[in-house]
């Protein structure tokens, strides 16, 4: 397996400004991070127990309210 040594990281770091340019590359690179601590700390497993909680949908409809009739979608219409 090859080593990934500073110059390739430049490459990279280069290619990766000319496609997403200059304003959207820290907001990727922000994403990045937290999904490879998100992968980390689930690999580990730690967690947050903010995820534990149950949170409103958009319809204001919990997640539990929803499961409890699988047949019906957000999709359908009354």
């Amino acid at each position: 397996m090859a080593n990934v040594g500073p110059m390739e990281l430049i490459i990279v770091l280069v290619i990766a400004l000319l496609v997403l340019g200059p304003k959207k590359l820290p907001e990727v690179g922000r994403s990045v991070g937290k999904g490879m601590r998100e992968f980390k700390d689930a690999l580990s497993g730690e967690h947050d127990d903010d995820d534990s909680q149950v949170k409103p949908g958009p319809t204001g409809v919990t997640a539990e309210a929803g499961a409890s009739n699988p047949e019906r979608t957000e999709f359908e219409s009354d």
